[in-house]
This record gives C-alpha cells, structure tokens and sequence, in this order.
C-alpha cells in the first residue's frame, strides 16, 4: 500500500508540474505586436515551401541542447540556391559560411541553428547532407550555413553531443506547417532576458495593395537587456533585468534571427530587410552587449529568383521590388521579429541543467497583470 501511495504521490506530482509548465503563445494572450495580419500558422513556415525541423537532446542531469534547421524550399537547394544576405548586429559569434553569402548573395545549403560548439560539427553535418544527394554527386565545395549562441550555462556544451544523426533527424522531420517553440531543437539551453529562452516565430502577411507578401521569422534567443513588452516594463516590473540592484543577471548571450520572404528581393533589399529585424531587437529590451553573437539572415523564396548551380545564360531578367515598395516589407520584419522572440519567452518553460543549474521561465500571470496595468494588451 505504501509503494501505492508512493507511486500515486510521484504521479500527482508530475502532471501538477505539467499543468503548471502549460503555455500559450503571446498572441493567444492578448500580446498583439504591431498592425499586420500574421499566416496562417504565424510562423516562418507560413512562407511557401519553407521547413522547419529539429532535434531536441536533454537526456540526464546535464544535456540541454539540440539542433533546429530551416530549409528554404522542398527541391535540391545546391542545385537551385536562393538569394540571402546577412547582417551582423554584434559580432561575437561563430556564423559559418556567411562570408559566402556577403559576397555571392545566395543560400547552397539549410540554414541550421545549434550551440557553439557544436557549429563546427554541425557544419560538417551539413555537408555530408548536401554531398549525400544524388544530384550532387560531382560537387567540389559546399558552404554550409549554420548559426549559434552558447547554451553553456544549462548545457554540458563542451561534449558536443549534437551529431550527424541528430542533423539527419532534424532534416527529415522538417514541417511546412506548425513549429514547435520554446525549450526545443537549439534553444533547448538557451536563456533571454533573465528567463528561459528558446526558439520562436511569428510571421506577417502583406495586404494585397502593398504586394501581399509573407514575411516569416525565426529566433534561437539566449541574450539580456531589460524586458520590455509591447512597451510594458516588464524586467524592471519583475525586479529582474540588467543592472537591477542585488540582482544576479547574465547579461552576455546571442541572438540568430532568420528570416523568410516570398518577396522577389534582391541580395542588397533582402540586406536592407535583415537590418530592419535589430529595431524589432532594441523594441524587447535588447542593446546587443559587448559578449553578444547577433546575426540575422534573410533569403527569398521566390521561384524567378532560383540561382542554378550551373547556368549557361549569361544574363537573367528577374522581378524585384523596387526600393520605394521596401516600406511595408520593413514593417512586417520588425513587426515578427519582435513576437517570434516574445512567442521564444512565453512558450519556454523552467528547465534544470548541469550542476544543478536552474533557469525559471517568464511568469505568466505576473506578466500580464503588468502588461494590464501598463495596457499593453487586447483582452
């Protein structure tokens, strides 16, 4: 009977514990950034053809990390690269493959998101993926594109526990459809603003008189500021933000911002696009610290723009919106990046890590009842 009653207590506990980690998105608590119209899905996967998988590792009391990939379309990305640009907010990071992009302006591989030091390994991954496919089998370079920040603190980061596997995995999982958020793929470790962090997304669509365009994004969050939301004070509200007195505060971290477009964008307006997303940065209490990794990189899906891996045209007429119809382009990324990172927060939950290591999440009800208090939401 005692065994019984054990079992029964242990059981209590867990779905307690599983009640309480419930979480909902910003926007289905009344956390409306901006005038757009998000997709379908409000997520970057809300752009046509875009994926989105991932790969979560916690296993044990100490690994906390995982692997999340964007895949720009469902056809053979060496062979039909895709127009990007990159643009570096603080560069205190390990972007790989994105000088490539600086100056070809295009996209050869997914994008994938990991922990620092599993970038590298990650990028090798990415590779044998790529050289792997049979249309491929006669390439001599591949540019692998893969972003990160340091989930260290929860993480046992220096065992490298993302693998080849967990790559493949993640590739083969990869939805057009919902993505998962919040302590999963490489924000599994991740921390922001004095609360769990993780991966988040939100997207905007365009009315039809402004082109109607999508504008998807997607964040891995793990850096500091002084939490704001929709303009509420919230870090300094909850007593929990940088420089607060006797308050212990990791205020270095990273932040990778990727961005979708099915806008037909050239590599220098989809450059101009990526800039736009760090006022969306600054807007959540950010200011990009001095340890801070923050890069965001912008591709376009549009179909005309495909670049062929062998080409014998020597001139290529394409669309592209023009400079004076970039406005509400800009609008859209500010407005989804700055719910994708606030979407990272409210779906994270609590999560203990190595050494006993404990990171709370953003508490809900309390952060409402400010947002209330400031009316910074829609009821």
């Amino acid at each position: 009977m005692s065994k019984i009653i054990i079992i029964l207590f242990v059981l209590l506990n867990f779905f307690s514990n599983c009640q309480a980690q419930n979480r909902s998105r910003a926007r289905e608590l009344g956390i409306e950034s901006g005038i757009l119209t998000p997709g379908k899905w409000n997520a970057i996967t809300d752009v046509k053809g875009v994926s989105v998988g991932q790969k979560t590792l916690i296993e044990g009391d100490s690994i906390r990390t995982g692997v999340t990939v964007i895949i720009p379309h469902q056809g053979n990305i060496f062979q039909e690269k895709v127009p990007a640009a990159v643009f570096v907010g603080n560069g205190f990071g390990k972007a790989i493959g994105f000088t490539q992009i600086e100056e070809l302006g295009n996209i050869e591989t997914p994008i994938a998101l990991t922990n620092t030091l599993n970038a590298f390994l990650v990028a090798n991954d990415l590779i044998d993926y790529t050289l792997s496919i049979p249309e491929n089998v006669k390439i001599r370079s591949v540019n692998p594109v893969v972003g990160e920040t340091n989930d260290g603190w929860l993480n046992d980061i220096r065992g490298r526990h993302v693998t080849g596997t967990h790559v493949q995995e993640a590739i083969n999982s990869a939805t057009t459809e919902a993505v998962e958020e919040g302590n999963v793929g490489a924000g599994t470790g991740t921390r922001c603003l004095g609360f769990k962090g993780g991966i988040g997304t939100s997207s905007r669509v365009l009315p039809k008189e402004k082109g109607g365009y999508t504008v998807g994004v997607l964040v891995q969050t793990n850096f500091g500021g002084i939490l704001t939301i929709n303009g509420a004070p919230v870090g300094e509200e909850l007593n929990n933000f940088y420089m607060a007195e006797d308050v212990p505060y990791v205020l270095d971290g990273s932040c990778m911002i990727v961005i979708a477009t099915d806008a037909p964008l050239s590599a220098r307006n989809l450059k101009r696009l990526a800039k736009r997303s760090f006022l969306a940065f600054g807007k959540v209490g950010s200011f990009s610290s001095n340890g801070s990794g923050d890069y965001s990189i912008a591709f376009s899906t549009h179909p005309e723009l495909r670049i062929p891996y062998s080409s014998k045209e020597i001139e290529k007429t394409v669309p592209e919106v023009s400079n004076y119809h970039m406005s509400p382009l800009f609008l859209a990324v500010v407005e989804a990046t700055e719910e994708a990172i606030y979407n990272s927060l409210f779906m994270a939950m609590d999560m203990t890590g190595q050494k006993g290591r404990a990171m709370k999440a953003l508490p809900i009800e309390k952060t409402l009842k400010i947002m209330d208090a400031y009316k910074a939401r829609k009821k």
